[in-house]
């Protein structure tokens, strides 16, 4: 094979691997799938403290430290799920994945945990959650604080 077919085969196969386009999920989707995790897994941790850590709703209610305890409790849950499968169980019912968005590979756990205390911050002053409306890539603020994407899977 001459040098010139051999470079012009290798700027096509780079051509078609920069080609590759992700089909991003939709915003109600991601909705879907965070109403699905509160169920899901938050409701039971705010369960088992309650009932189970503390003595019952009065003194959960009454305690700074279980509201807190909670949080971090599915903060690290959601991280190592989307760190390991790269979805939880509600973006795993909508077919939607949280990738790296250079790589389109899973993220870290510490990347993914920093991701959720960037939702909390973004979900803290709302703009953060309005951001998709206005981006073709639907990046919400703390998908772009974290360099990450979430995708539809391929079914």
């Amino acid at each position: 094979m001459r040098f010139r077919d051999l470079k012009k085969h290798q700027n096509k196969i780079k051509h078609q691997q920069e080609s590759v386009k992700y089909t991003y999920a939709k915003y109600i989707d991601r909705v879907k799938a965070l109403i699905t995790d509160m169920f899901m897994i938050y409701a039971p941790i705010l369960y088992l403290i309650t009932y189970v850590i503390m003595n019952g709703k009065d003194e959960f209610q009454s305690s700074q430290l279980a509201p807190l305890m909670a949080i971090t409790l599915y903060g690290l849950v959601y991280a190592v799920l989307v760190s390991k499968f790269g979805q939880t169980p509600g973006k795993k019912a909508y077919n939607i994945k949280v990738v790296d968005e250079k790589t389109g590979e899973n993220i870290s756990f510490v990347r993914a945990f920093c991701r959720f205390v960037a939702f909390l911050f973004s979900a803290t002053i709302l703009l953060g959650l309005l951001v998709p409306f206005y981006r073709k890539d639907k990046k919400a603020l703390h998908d772009i604080i974290c360099k990450t994407l979430v995708v539809a899977e391929k079914i």
